[in-house]
């Protein structure tokens, strides 16, 4: 073999990440072979060279007689081609030309950048723009807050009052109330005990979910399936009624078809 060949199935080794035992492994042959071909001292057989050929995704042409340097197929990038038989559509767009750019098929969109900032827009028209400009935040109908010319934040003064006095029902420590009627109930072993006192606990994403729905005027936050769970347990305990509580789930979808009716005429 002459030293030009010996050359490229070395480069070939080295371009795949193999080392000469790793490559006599897949091959079935020793490690001194594989040393004495890429030195020149010794010539693979035929079935040998169609072997390497193989390992390395080339024709025997190319293993032996390439004129270009050898070079690894990018698999990433052939696997993205589109297949000229296949019909697209446009779906949502990322890219991280320029900073990072993301637009839904909803009409969402966030474009952040170091030189033009960050804005964000969603499919029910609420924009956030933080830029040289400040901070501005339209929630579609009207201007939130914004940067002033002194550098403060203005914030819309019923939007304020909301938003405290959501964060006010929030403190309630609805947890610690229905930790403390668990360990009551279990503790004083009425009415099943510890086996069915553990509902008291479902009170609090049951509290927190309403105060969410109210706030926000959107039934949907409401954690309507946890009620039902409690509606089930409570009644199959105290009522035996395991054989048709189970209905009460059928309301689920019910539940949530009225509550994005709401949201349409709310919208």
């Amino acid at each position: 073999m002459n030293i030009v060949t010996a050359n490229r199935l070395l480069q070939y080794r080295k371009l795949h990440n193999l080392s000469q035992e790793e490559l006599a492994e897949k091959i079935g042959v020793s490690r001194q072979a594989v040393s004495k071909w890429e030195r020149a001292e010794a010539s693979p057989d035929t079935d040998n060279l169609i072997l390497l050929a193989q390992v390395y995704g080339v024709t025997l042409d190319e293993l032996l007689q390439g004129e270009d340097e050898p070079t690894v197929k990018d698999e990433k990038t052939e696997s993205a081609q589109p297949d000229e038989n296949t019909t697209y559509v446009k779906d949502d767009r990322f890219s991280f030309k320029n900073g990072i750019h993301t637009e839904s098929k909803d009409g969402g969109k966030v474009d952040i950048s170091f030189s033009r900032g960050v804005h964000v827009e969603s499919k029910d028209g609420t924009k956030v723009h933080i830029d040289k400009n400040g901070v501005n935040v339209f929630d579609g109908e009207k201007t939130c807050a914004y940067t002033d010319e002194n550098g403060n934040i203005m914030v819309d003064e019923e939007l304020k009052k909301h938003h405290k006095a959501k964060r006010i029902a929030n403190l309630v420590p609805v947890w610690a109330i229905a930790l403390g009627f668990f360990l009551a109930w279990g503790f004083s072993g009425l009415c099943y005990g510890w086996a069915l006192s553990w509902i008291c606990l479902m009170a609090i994403p049951l509290y927190h979910s309403l105060v969410d729905a109210i706030y926000e005027r959107n039934p949907t936050h409401f954690a309507y399936p946890v009620l039902c769970l409690v509606f089930q347990i409570l009644t199959g305990y105290l009522m035996n009624g395991w054989a048709w509580s189970w209905v009460v789930y059928l309301t689920i979808p019910v539940y949530y078809i009225i509550a994005n009716i709401f949201n349409k005429k709310e919208d």
